[in-house]
């Protein structure tokens, strides 16, 4: 099984590394991204989401969803954090309760 294991991450590393050199370099102006999106929010955020800061209107306006999303996976991992304290620190009570009793 282990075997099988390490095969299947090598072949997806592979995979990876074979699909990653087609990506543009970091940094190049002729990059999709350079090219397409980012003059429409330059030229358009203003005239579209009507909001003075253009970091706000591409975070908050054009990928809310985007946004919205990475704030539910904070919120999930805190509060996932937080239930496995609370319940940890009940044990604690409760070990410590039958512990005064014996």
């Amino acid at each position: 099984m282990r075997i099988i294991s390490i095969s299947l991450l090598l072949l997806l590393g592979g995979v990876l590394a074979y699909a990653s050199g087609d990506l543009p370099s970091r940094g190049d102006p002729q990059a999709p991204a350079s090219v397409h999106v980012s003059p429409h929010y330059i030229e358009n955020s203003l005239v579209e989401m009507e909001t003075p800061n253009m970091v706000t209107a591409v975070l908050a306006d054009y990928r809310a969803f985007d946004t919205f999303g990475e704030a539910v996976v904070v919120f999930t991992a805190a509060l996932s954090c937080l239930l496995i304290l609370i319940r940890r620190r009940r044990e604690e009570e409760g070990d410590e309760g039958r512990e005064g009793r014996a």
